[in-house]
């Protein structure tokens, strides 16, 4: 907790945790989320707590509301006092989520089912300073966020490329920042505690939460639209480095026909939005946007669509080496460069399929789809919350 300057309320900056808390309270709470309804000795049954330490955490949790009784569900006939199932208060609560990309920035809200209740997004802003950029980001946050004026907003979470250092603090080469004070001025900003994560390490967290079973998997999360970027994630826990994400921008792509005309050698140049749409216009396409490549491989521009084929190619060879070198029990491919233009994944299949040194590997496309940022966002402002519900609390107003 610090109070940055005076006549500013204190602030509270955390570390998120990424991982399938093993807590009390945090067990009761993800089995209301997953399973609510749900009886007291069946919460006990499936956490393996005790049904004594169930009690104390249902107790606790129903105090301060992050759960409720259904009274309407309880047993016909029972005698004496009734079992009362619980399941998670998703009326009262949201969290706020922004993911702060290269070119566009969204805003959501969540809520405690890990649900996009609202979300906007704004060009990301240009100005003289990272402070501006992200005064700007925190006054179209706390005035989207006003508009559930009835709902206790409980934590924002940034997801954002680049390194984020301890206490919110960000190097983002791309966007020309070192050392961004982004938790400070969100929480300043919008009035609330904040965690800040590296954003693909936000989105392998957000495939966690949709999909907890897999906590005893190990998966390779590779992300890919205007940046490149891989996650880790081993028995339910997201690998966050302490030198920062693994970078490989730079790795290097191949022989290339149509993309890469500026010959860079370089994955993210090369298959980022940016780099299909040089590539696109150095071709003779009159685009200016990915969008716009999308839709004439749609209405069957052969140019257009085999550089579609070709990004593709590219990102499923470069899938296929990575996953050679952590050997994961399955490999989640997210980012727009995936599915903005599905019609290419049997390219992406079979460049992993011929370059891994394993034929059969298990590849498997987000759920999350076109949302994944806002997931993303949503997952690391409810991280705290999941973590460590009853002390995430303790931090807010």
């Amino acid at each position: 907790m610090t109070t940055p300057k005076k006549g500013v309320p204190p602030i509270h900056i955390a570390t998120p945790q990424l991982q399938l808390s093993t807590k009390p309270a945090a067990l009761v709470l993800r089995t209301a989320r997953l399973s609510g309804p749900i009886f007291r000795d069946d919460a006990a049954a499936q956490t393996g707590l005790s049904i004594s330490t169930v009690n104390r955490q249902v107790g606790a949790l129903l105090k301060a509301g992050l759960i409720r009784e259904r009274a309407d569900l309880a047993p016909a006939g029972a005698i004496g006092r009734p079992r009362l199932p619980f399941e998670l208060n998703v009326a009262d609560f949201l969290t706020l989520g922004i993911h702060i990309g290269y070119k566009v920035t969204s805003i959501t809200t969540h809520d405690l089912l890990h649900r996009v209740v609202g979300a906007i997004q704004i060009p990301t802003p240009i100005a003289e300073s990272p402070e501006q950029t992200l005064n700007a980001i925190g006054v179209s946050a706390r005035r989207f966020v006003a508009r559930w004026a009835g709902r206790r907003v409980l934590w924002a979470g940034v997801a954002i490329g680049g390194r984020v250092r301890e206490g919110g603090f960000v190097d983002h080469p791309r966007l020309g920042w070192a050392e961004a004070p982004v938790g400070r001025v969100i929480a300043e900003s919008v009035g609330l505690p904040v965690s800040v994560a590296s954003h693909v390490e936000a989105m392998a967290a957000a495939e966690l939460v949709v999909n907890p079973d897999d906590k005893r998997a190990n998966f390779l999360y590779f992300y890919a639209r205007e940046m490149v970027g891989i996650a880790f994630s081993v028995d339910g826990t997201v690998y966050t480095p302490t030198a920062g994400p693994p970078v490989i921008g730079h790795f290097p792509t191949g022989a290339t026909t149509l993309l890469d005309p500026e010959n860079t050698g370089q994955l993210e140049p090369a298959t980022s939005d940016t780099g299909v749409v040089n590539a696109a216009r150095a071709a003779g396409l009159p685009v200016g946007e990915i969008e716009e490549v999308h839709e004439l491989a749609r209405n069957g521009d052969t140019t257009a669509r085999a550089l579609l084929e070709e990004r593709a190619e590219v990102l499923g060879r470069t899938v296929a080496l990575i996953s050679d070198i952590f050997n994961p029990d399955h490999i989640i491919l997210g980012g727009q460069a995936f599915t903005d233009f599905p019609a290419t994944l049997p390219t992406v299949a079979k460049s992993v399929k011929t370059t891994s040194v394993l034929p059969n590997r298990d590849v498997r496309v987000s759920h999350s789809g076109t949302t994944v940022q806002q997931q993303a966002a949503g997952a690391v402002s409810l991280d705290s919350i999941y973590s460590d519900p009853l002390e995430a609390l303790a931090f807010t107003s």
